[in-house]
């Protein structure tokens, strides 16, 4: 037994040197010119940066990209991955519904935010230098260029491509008679009995039109007295976006299609002129004064009302839609500027292609993926281990999401502690996780059987504010402390506390990570996770329980780096501690992954360290206001962007330290909320098998040659392409072979 593999097999302890930035690859000329081109000619849509002037201080706009344009420019990554011929044919498709998502936010949050600004008469430059109209203006041509790709795409390739290959979406107006008669009668069974025709005129107002719905305008005449009418009919999309052709395989049509051929069912005695597709976006930027709030819960209720009933940033119509229907619904609208209608030639509303991704075409698909169970945790029994905790008490285990299991890594950890008796406690720090959530079904258990659950529940989490207040709600049923968060800040830090009753006394173990508690999202997004019983973390995180449910705030922590104190110094001084080694004439060196990097304060401290020699690594998924490569400011500095199967989510911090580096992960990326308007949690990682493992993770991202992206100082991203003699290195694939390979050779070391 004393064999069998670790987690990492064989055990390789990682040289310093593996992650040298020379012994790297340098970003190369792509290789296939062709798909480049393309890529460069219809993907990238922000403005091109001002000059940097001579020896410029490090406060001048032009070293800043804009950070609306930057996650366009982002958006546009996402969208090449659905232009892209390697990607398999459906997942092109799951890609279009992803970048149609991700721009549908950008409007609530970024577009609506800025029209916040110019109503409120906000005249601060960005650290770009542009206005807020500036911005409004460059942000729109941008959205409105990456929404036509995005129909031009689906329209000309994609839908082609899918019936070529069987999977097809049809027009009602060419399906055969009996076709057609199969989806009328349908729609008499299943969608006209929920439908609510809406009529407009002066005894029936014009109606509350809801954030994101798709809604057909039905314009009518009565048949004698020629008098022209107005309707508006809510698209049911809950049940799906599609209705398949009876007697095919695959073939489907769009439910409005249906609904919009059938609609004189719904207006009988009227003649019906004509229907046209339209959707509304509401902004989402409500903001109300957590201070003069009395009660939190209430304050988050209220504004989720308003921002059903908040004002309309974007009105998508179809391209047929006749002049005298746009304007009746600009009108209705409050919308007076041209920038506010987006007219869409072909589907309107591309995030419902999720539900034609998931077509049951296993051969125009990523191969699927189960994610693996940690070799300790598999050898449970074999080792004599009863639960997790004699597993930590073992020493710290490092997981890693998708690749490892969710369900019985996190997930078991806390339904053995709401199970196990000799627990006591058990406080979770909650900001997202998915609707049937196991892990407050398990918090819910361990409150119903006595023990303390403390749970802080972030009301402020944008998008799941009624998600978390159902949970609340829930564990305040069952007599678990629930808090809601601090006045002012989001509690965005991912960490348990379990506090157990053992031999020797009381003991903690904890699990802090870099994602949510959350089933679902952890089987596509990558997060790092750290189980330990280290009595520092055990005792950082009861201090940091008293700080978020009492009155607590002159906390001292041992290892952890909790924001808004103390996360913003303690990167400061490890970002000039490597500039003082480069300055002594060692090497300086910085890697750094994340979500994105936009506050100002840490990338003056990188131009700093750059300036001074020291070689600084990013990975940075999403936006970056960050310039790098400018001679005398950024020359040491890269910035590589990876975009693939999986969503990066997880957050890693090495800092050489002359060779005795500080490896931490963490909830922060380094953007300005995060350092100073949420809670956030950092901690340093101990473990030698872990620090190895998260090393690796690093080179291998910057090792990647088929998603990895580099930005350039022009402000473009260029994609890598392996030589033509040179072996693919995808991040995803790497990571999942590796997780696959080890499971393999455990099982082989296991069989007798």
């Amino acid at each position: 037994m004393a064999n069998a593999p670790s987690d990492e097999t064989p055990p390789q302890p990682l040289l310093e040197a593996e992650i040298e930035r020379d012994a790297l690859p340098e970003p190369a000329e792509p290789v296939h010119v062709e798909a480049a081109d393309r890529r460069d000619q219809e993907l990238t849509l922000a403005v091109v940066p001002s000059e940097v002037p001579e020896d410029p201080s490090l406060d001048d706009p032009s070293l800043y990209f804009n950070r609306e344009l930057s996650w366009i420019d982002f958006n546009s990554r996402v969208l090449f991955q659905a232009m892209d011929e390697r990607v398999p044919l459906l997942e092109r498709v799951r890609f279009v519904a992803i970048t149609a998502n991700n721009l549908d936010e950008f409007y609530r949050k970024r577009i609506g935010g800025l029209k916040r600004q110019l109503g409120a008469g906000v005249r601060a430059l960005s650290p770009d230098g542009r206005t807020p109209r500036e911005q409004l203006d460059l942000s729109t041509d941008a959205a409105l260029a990456m929404q036509r790709e995005l129909s031009r795409l689906w329209e000309d390739e994609l839908r082609p491509d899918l019936a070529e290959a069987g999977v097809v979406v049809r027009e009602y107006d060419d399906l055969e008679d009996e076709e057609q008669a199969a989806l009328d009668r349908i729609f008499r069974e299943t969608i006209f009995p929920i439908l609510t025709p809406l009529a407009v005129d002066s005894g029936h107002p014009f109606p509350f039109i809801s954030n994101l719905s798709l809604s057909l305008a039905v314009t009518l005449r009565h048949p004698t007295r020629g008098t022209e009418h107005f309707a508006r009919l809510k698209v049911p999309t809950g049940r799906g976006r599609f209705l398949e052709v009876e007697g095919t395989d695959h073939h489907v049509v769009a439910v409005e299609d249906v609904i919009a051929n059938n609609a004189e069912e719904l207006f009988r005695g009227m003649e019906v002129e004509g229907v046209y597709a339209f959707r509304v976006t509401r902004n989402a930027s409500v903001d109300r004064s957590e201070e003069e709030a009395d009660d939190l819960l209430a304050m988050i209720s209220e504004e989720l009302r308003e921002r059903k009933f908040s004002e309309v940033v974007r009105l998508e119509v179809e391209h047929h839609m006749p002049e005298r229907v746009r304007e009746l619904l600009c009108r209705e609208l409050n919308l007076t500027e041209s920038e506010d209608v987006v007219e869409v030639d072909g589907l309107l509303d591309l995030s419902g292609l999720f539900s034609l991704a998931d077509t049951d075409r296993p051969d125009l698909k990523d191969l699927p993926w189960e994610p693996v169970v940690p070799i300790r945790l598999r050898h449970m029994v074999l080792e004599d281990d009863e639960d997790m905790f004699s597993v930590i008490r073992k020493g710290d285990l490092l997981v890693h999401h998708p690749y490892e299991s969710f369900a019985a890594t996190t997930q078991r950890f806390i339904e053995e502690a709401a199970e196990d008796p000799k627990v006591l406690a058990i406080k979770l720090t909650l900001y997202r996780t998915s609707q049937d959530s196991p892990i407050v079904r398990a918090l819910i258990r361990a409150a119903e059987a006595g023990k303390q659950v403390a749970a802080l529940v972030e009301l402020k989490a944008r998008f799941d504010e009624e998600n978390n207040i159902e949970w609340a709600q829930k564990l305040e049923r069952t007599g678990a402390h629930v808090a809601y968060g601090l006045v002012g800040l989001k509690t965005h830090a991912k960490t348990t506390l379990v506090v157990r009753e053992e031999a020797g006394g009381l003991k903690t173990y904890a699990h802090l990570g870099t994602g949510n508690y959350n089933p679902s999202t952890a089987r596509f997004y990558t997060d790092f996770g750290l189980f330990t019983c280290r009595e520092d973390i055990g005792e950082d995180l009861v201090g940091l329980f008293h700080f978020l449910t009492g009155y607590a705030p002159e906390q001292e922590y041992q290892s952890l780096a909790v924001a808004p104190r103390d996360l913003r110094p303690r990167f400061v001084e490890l970002i000039r501690r490597e500039i003082e080694h480069a300055k002594a004439g060692r090497k300086g060196r910085i890697i750094a992954k994340m979500n994105a990097l936009d506050d100002v304060g840490i990338i003056q401290e990188l131009y700093k360290a750059s300036q001074a020699g020291v070689r600084v690594d990013l990975i940075i998924r999403g936006h970056t206001r960050m310039r790098p490569g400018v001679p005398g400011v950024s020359e040491n500095v890269r910035i590589v962007s990876i975009v693939g199967r999986f969503l990066e989510h997880s957050r890693i911090y090495y800092f050489h330290n002359g060779g005795d580096p500080d490896i931490l992960i963490g909830s922060a990326d380094w953007m300005r909320r995060n350092l100073d308007d949420r809670v956030e949690v950092v901690l340093p990682v101990e473990d030698e098998t872990a620090r190895a493992r998260l090393k690796r993770t690093l080179k291998f991202c910057l090792d990647d040659n088929r998603q990895a992206w580099d930005l350039g100082p022009d402000g473009r991203y260029s994609l890598r392409w392996p030589a033509e003699d040179e072996p693919v290195r995808a991040f995803h694939d790497t990571l999942m072979h590796r997780a696959k390979r080890r499971t393999e050779e455990d099982d082989a070391a296991w069989s007798f």
